[in-house]
């Protein structure tokens, strides 16, 4: 597969580069610098197949001289940070046919760089083993040239102009100015003219050599591709991989590759999840179908009303994250699946029947609460009633000899000293009063009684449980369909997406991925039975 790469970089003075250097380690020739007065000797490099200078129709002819192009280009840069030169390294399609790599290189280059006025020298090189990392590089010159041959500088002085086009004095007494460059080579969307422009080349090629791969120079974020780019190794890494020595950069593409395949691994399930609901949505269509050929007309049909509803929670989500808009179509075709389920097995049609079912068992349930409440302040009382007896027991010796003595004084004294035995025993006396009753009262009798209503309130508990759990799916049928025939909730509200941890995404997708699983083999099960 061709490999889409394009690394752009400028040589820079400041950063110890050299121009000339550069043209000889990319054509493997030896070169002399005037600007250092050293010999760049590459002749040593074996893997450059093809080398060209390329000149704009302003360029004197001597420049094709490769040494005489790069020196002069180093002479004209007198500052210590000078840029001296653009430099490419484009990767060459193994696919193409390797003799139509030099003219591949001459169109590109004359259309993109030379027709501009830049002087080019590329170099095709193949390392051995050839044929596995054939590459170019491309140097250009960083000025234009004008029509007698000479460089042009790379910015001018421009003044700046007031309203009425006066040039602008500042206080110092100079007029206010700005540089301009002189031709618009650094500007970055030229950067992306050039990516494209090669991408075009490649793929005109490849057509050409009848092959049916194509390159294409954007990055995977804006293919929309959901994929992790891997690092370029350059050749001294290559070299060490190809003779099994891990490297760090080997080992970081290994894992962006493993990441890679986990993720379309991923993909691959969400598709497959996709289709999954897509069936689900068919079957649920289905029972809608089936379900209005079967409605009363005599109030809304609940099922149209549900369906409504989960077109409603998929509009509340339609800002959410694919995975939340996934996870919440599923959850609602799940409770929306038993909410249908319940109505057909109750005999649940219409919104008449709906509201009919719901106030009779809501009216049950408050009949059952209101028997239990009964039945509480029963027990509550024959409680009372036996605290009360036993009070009065326990302190009904003290009062008698309370009562039997004749002199107030040694009455109130002994009230005194009792005060809270005779307190204790009148607040009981009064409440068995309250009641209807005395220390007479058969005891046996109010256990009975008791035990007869602690065994009725517990079958009334029974019965109110299962009456809320009859009544809460109803409940929320009923507040879903509400949503949907409330005008104040005709607008649709529009709510947080919940935070999803990826533990729960890692369960969620294995849960689909064996809920998909189990359908497939009850359908090859069905298939069987059938043959």
């Amino acid at each position: 597969m061709p490999v889409p790469h394009l690394e752009i970089r400028i040589v820079q003075r400041s950063k110890g580069s050299s121009a000339v250097a550069g043209a000889a380690y990319q054509a493997g020739e030896k070169l002399f610098s005037e600007y250092d007065q050293k010999m760049k000797n590459y002749l040593y490099k074996k893997e450059v197949v093809y080398t060209e200078v390329m000149l704009p129709a302003n360029a004197p002819p001597g420049y094709a001289d490769r040494a005489t192009l790069w020196n002069a280009a180093e002479e004209v840069e007198k500052q210590w940070n000078s840029q001296l030169a653009r430099r490419f390294v484009v990767a060459l399609p193994r696919e193409a046919q390797t003799e139509m790599y030099p003219q591949m290189m001459q169109e590109y280059c004359r259309e993109h760089f030379v027709s501009k006025g830049m002087c080019c020298d590329f170099a095709i090189h193949d390392p051995d083993p050839p044929g596995h990392n054939p590459h170019c590089h491309i140097m250009l010159t960083m000025r234009a040239i004008d029509e007698n041959g000479k460089w042009l500088p790379k910015s001018r002085k421009v003044y700046d102009l007031d309203e009425n086009g006066e040039r602008i004095r500042l206080p110092s007494g100079n007029w206010k100015s700005h540089k301009e460059d002189t031709v618009d080579w650094n500007e970055q969307y030229h950067a992306e003219e050039w990516r494209h422009g090669w991408e075009l080349v490649q793929n005109k090629y490849l057509e050409l050599a009848g092959s049916p791969e194509r390159v294409d120079m954007r990055s995977y974020e804006r293919q929309g591709l959901d994929k992790i780019p891997t690092v370029h190794m350059g050749a001294a890494v290559c070299a060490l991989e190809r003779k099994e020595i891990e490297t760090n950069i080997g080992n970081l593409n290994r894992d962006i590759k493993a990441a890679n395949r986990m993720m379309n691994a991923i993909r691959s399930t969400i598709r497959n999840l996709r289709n999954w609901i897509a069936d689900i949505m068919e079957a649920t269509k289905e029972v809608f179908a089936e379900t209005d050929a079967q409605a009363k007309n005599t109030s809304p049909d609940l099922v149209l009303l549900l369906r409504d509803y989960l077109n409603l929670r998929k509009a509340e989500r339609s800002d959410w994250s694919r995975y939340g808009q996934q996870k919440g179509t599923t959850d609602d075709l799940k409770a929306v699946s038993k909410a249908v389920i319940y109505l057909k097995e109750h005999e649940l049609f219409t919104l008449e029947d709906l509201d009919t079912a719901l106030q009779e068992m809501s009216e049950k349930s408050k009949s059952i609460h209101a028997d239990m409440k009964k039945a509480s302040a029963r027990m509550k009382v024959i409680t009372g009633i036996q605290n009360a007896v036993a009070d009065c027991q326990t302190h009904k010796a003290v009062h008698d000899k309370y009562l039997k003595i004749g002199w107030k004084a040694r009455q109130a004294a002994f009230a005194e000293s009792h005060k809270d035995e005779l307190d204790s025993f009148n607040k009981a006396f009064r409440y068995l009063k309250k009641q209807g009753v005395d220390l007479n009262v058969n005891l046996d009798s109010l256990q009975a009684e008791y035990s007869n209503l602690q065994e009725t309130y517990a079958e009334l508990a029974g019965q109110l449980a299962t009456a809320k759990e009859e009544l809460q799916p109803m409940k929320d049928i009923r507040y879903w369909v509400s949503k949907v025939l409330m005008p104040e909730q005709s607008e649709v509200e529009k709510k947080p997406e919940p935070k999803h941890s990826v533990t729960e995404k890692i369960k969620f997708l294995q849960e689909q991925s064996s809920n998909q699983q189990e359908q497939k083999s009850r359908q090859h099960k069905k298939q069987n039975m059938e043959l």
